[in-house]
């Protein structure tokens, strides 16, 4: 359980609020907990200060998301063949499900996704294309349906399980890898 710890006023200006500052506490808070009183009070700010920066709790979930989506470090291209660099690709985009629960939706979801997410993804796709001489839509394609697959299997996979059972985080790690990869090898065959 996420305690939240309350800052005491401290007299003179009060903290500024950011977009960076609101999302680093939404970060913090983490996507499935995150609520407006509580990111408020990580910022030191009441929550009526806070809704004049974010209209509601769908608007600040979806400004905290884009955020992490933004601040993810994108494996360089370029560097390797294809397929390694795909498996490379999907290893980050795991590990960036896997760190941030909650994310998958706003990375699945058209609607969810923002336009400055879509603009890094089409960026992110310009600069493979580029990279492995590719037509850009089989990069937008391979890279769409990499990121796809994985950002669900993760979800799944790293979605808190409760006592159901528990299964060794090797054996896990090692079946997803597997995944992966026999859906890269099996996207670079194909011709869409």
């Amino acid at each position: 359980m996420m305690t939240i710890a309350t800052i005491s006023p401290r007299p003179g200006r009060p903290p500024s609020i950011t977009r960076e500052r609101i999302a680093d506490a939404g970060i913090a808070m983490g996507l499935p907990a995150m609520t407006f009183t509580g990111v408020a009070a990580l910022l030191g700010v009441s929550h009526v200060a806070l809704y004049k920066h974010v209209a509601h709790l769908a608007a600040l979930k979806l400004l905290v998301a884009e955020e992490i989506f933004v601040r993810w470090e994108l494996p360089d291209s370029g560097n390797e063949d294809l397929q390694n660099y795909l498996l490379r690709f999907s290893a980050s985009l795991r590990q960036l499900v896997k760190l941030h629960p909650g994310l998958a939706p706003y990375l699945l979801r058209r609607k969810a996704t923002t336009p400055a997410m879509l603009a890094r993804i089409d960026a992110h796709q310009t600069q493979v294309a580029d990279d492995y001489q590719l037509p850009q839509e089989r990069a937008r394609w391979l890279l769409s349906t990499v990121a796809f697959h994985c950002v669900a299997l993760a979800d799944t996979v790293y979605a808190p399980a409760g006592d159901a059972w528990e299964e060794d985080d090797a054996t896990i790690e090692a079946e997803f890898d597997l995944g992966m990869r026999a859906l890269v090898v099996g996207a670079l065959a194909m011709r869409p």
